[in-house]
């Protein structure tokens, strides 16, 4: 087993949650192998060309990715191993935070063409892709931003690329509808997720929160006196445990694919991340937590 390669606890919890087949009924290439070259190359940052000859054909390894990008294949994983989480209690529900980080994007990853990219019918059409394919331009060059809500276990619950230049308080609409299975019992963020629409949405909900109101907006609600409501409740001691999604944050940036952005899809830089979260998920328990 070569460094960095799934251990057998990590892919007992994963294997369980496979596609069992590949297309016209045939099997896939050993799931393990694959699996282990495509975390090299997260981890590392490599083009995939330079793979090691050990794994095989770096070509299936690209290819795989690829699709399971495409078809929503890493998505339903993280899910279902969440899932398993969740009814293992494994999951600390108690504080969930919101934040955000941008990521630079490699020269490679700019270039995409506009449209759709053309995928056969056996393959379903990548259901996030977009023309702007999540790149922005910022004063240091293409950035992009990875949105990320994380349990207070420093683990990712749910994430979204934007461009860099995007700021944190427009919410967004989520691409499927529906509710959570489940909701946090408080909400953390920064003042970048101060806004009445946000709060509002959060009482809806009836979701407790903890998100310092920055210094205009404290001025303008007192100008307008009545009128501009009551004071945002703020507490101290709840507010230092947001730094559990910055932990988090630093724990997905350790990939060098995902530090640095390298895919020129969206749908695919959107898939690096979610197996790099996958990852943390399948992690004994004992190095889940940092310390």
């Amino acid at each position: 087993m070569g460094r960095g390669d799934l251990t057998g606890d990590e892919w007992a919890r994963l294997a369980p949650h496979l596609p069992k087949s590949g297309r016209r009924g045939g099997r896939w290439c050993d799931h393990r192998t694959v699996i282990n070259e495509i975390l090299f190359r997260i981890r590392t940052g490599v083009p995939w060309r330079d793979l090691p000859e050990r794994f095989g054909s770096w070509k299936t390894v690209y290819e795989r990715h690829h699709r399971w990008s495409a078809d929503g294949t890493w998505d339903r994983i993280l899910q279902a191993v969440q899932a398993d989480a969740d009814a293992q209690g494994r999951i600390d529900w108690s504080m969930v935070s919101v934040d955000s980080t941008s990521c630079r994007a490699h020269q490679h990853a700019a270039g995409a063409p506009r449209r759709a990219p053309r995928i056969p019918k056996r393959r379903s059409l990548p259901r996030q892709h977009r023309p702007d394919e999540g790149l922005g331009r910022c004063r240091g060059g293409l950035t992009c931003k990875i949105r990320l809500a994380g349990e207070g276990g420093c683990l990712p619950l749910a994430l979204l690329v934007t461009p860099g230049q995007w700021g944190d308080s427009p919410r967004v609409k989520r691409p499927r509808g529906g509710h959570p299975p489940t909701r946090p019992n408080h909400l953390g963020g920064d003042k970048a997720y101060s806004s009445r629409r946000n709060r509002r949405y959060l009482h809806r909900r009836q979701i407790k929160h903890t998100i310092p109101e920055p210094r205009d907006q404290r001025a303008n609600r007192r100008r307008r006196g009545s009128r501009g409501g009551r004071p945002a409740g703020f507490d101290k001691e709840m507010y230092k445990r947001r730094n559990k999604v910055e932990r988090t944050i630093n724990r997905l940036k350790q990939s060098r694919a995902v530090a640095t952005r390298y895919d020129k899809r969206a749908y695919v830089f959107h898939g690096t991340i979610t197996l790099a979260s996958i990852r943390l998920w399948c992690l004994p328990d004992r190095y889940r937590t940092e310390q």
